[in-house]
């Protein structure tokens, strides 16, 4: 046992113990720095200026809703920020960003416009980009052109149309937004028969049927429009655009209370998910239960404030309206 006594021995017998619990600590006890947390992935929510009767349009209210569902109950790596009242102020704001989402009107309302080449530019540096409700609506041409270029598609008036409708929506199974997520009944102001980029470069994920049973208001309505009752609808769509960006439309949300809806709820934060570029779970980006008080929140002043009702089988049975005339904004005279 002489060798016990050995100094060189015992220091190296001293290194390899301290070397041995070093690996142990590192494997079993703290993580190693390759299995440091991932940093989070950064989302712009822009929420465009208060718009419509209270309970309607709640663009802020809406998007806060679903950044802190995101943010702080989906368990993914997410930092979402959300922007009132349209474009920022402070465009320093999309630095880093992975994706844009803008809730918002739209035409001569639009947050995008004068701020088309800046939206461009993120575009063509890969960000992500979804449009929802009014905020797919631009004019024909130049804007038009942008959209079907960032998103696939958009509202066109006088080719588009807006009633009110219940829809028994259907989701694209094989697409990842539509993970977990069944199929559902909401009544919304759906729009459909988008003007999509020629030759279609966009997927559904959201189709429904119009009838004249199923609608209970007409806005805007034309012959092309009258000509799609009774056929799928798109009200969700998707794009992977050739700068290896995302792109995503969503004609709902006209109703703030359909945020309550789980799986209208749950399609939207996969959407918003999948524009980012996260992957979505196999049972779709989780949340929880959205209560009346919640619903109430963040409201934007409006004349004439209502206390929002949590959705319910009244909302999906409204009687069906009387059929409309042809008329939209523009609408050329000799049609009148």
């Amino acid at each position: 046992m002489h060798w016990l006594k050995n100094p060189l021995f015992v220091t190296a017998s001293i290194a390899l113990a301290a070397g041995i619990a070093l690996i142990s600590l590192t494997s079993c006890g703290q993580p190693s720095a390759e299995a440091a947390p991932e940093d989070p992935t950064k989302i712009v929510f822009i929420a465009g200026l208060p718009s419509h009767p209270s309970g309607q349009h709640e663009f802020f209210a809406g998007a806060t809703i679903l950044a802190r569902c995101l943010n702080e109950q989906s368990g993914l790596p997410l930092d979402v920020k959300v922007v009132r009242d349209g474009w920022p102020e402070d465009e320093s704001i999309f630095d880093g960003a992975k994706a844009v989402i803008i809730y918002s009107d739209g035409n001569a309302k639009h947050p995008v416009n004068g701020h088309e080449e800046k939206m461009d530019a993120l575009v063509k540096s890969g960000v992500g980009l979804m449009h929802m409700h009014y905020g797919v609506e631009v004019p024909a041409g130049p804007q038009g052109d942008y959209f079907k270029k960032w998103i696939g598609g958009h509202y066109e008036s006088g080719f588009s149309a807006n009633p009110h409708w219940t829809a028994a929506v259907e989701l694209n199974e094989d697409h990842p937004i539509s993970n977990g997520v069944p199929g559902f009944n909401a009544n919304d102001e759906w729009y459909y028969n988008i003007r999509f980029a020629d030759p279609k470069t966009a997927t559904d994920i959201l189709t429904g049927t119009p009838t004249r049973e199923r609608i209970n208001r007409y806005i805007h309505w034309n012959p092309i429009a009258e000509k799609g009752l009774g056929k799928k609808q798109t009200m969700m769509w998707a794009v992977e655009r050739p700068d290896g960006g995302r792109g995503i439309g969503f004609t709902g949300g006209h109703w703030h209370r359909n945020w309550a809806i789980d799986d209208f709820r749950k399609v939207v934060l996969n959407a918003i998910a999948w524009t980012a570029k996260i992957d979505v779970p196999e049972g779709g980006v989780k949340s929880e239960p959205v209560t009346e008080a919640q619903l109430n929140e963040n409201l934007d002043e409006k004349k004439d404030m209502v206390h929002i009702a949590l959705p319910s089988e009244a909302d999906l049975t409204q009687p069906a309206a009387e059929p409309k005339d042809y008329g939209w904004p523009g609408m050329p005279k000799e049609k009148k």
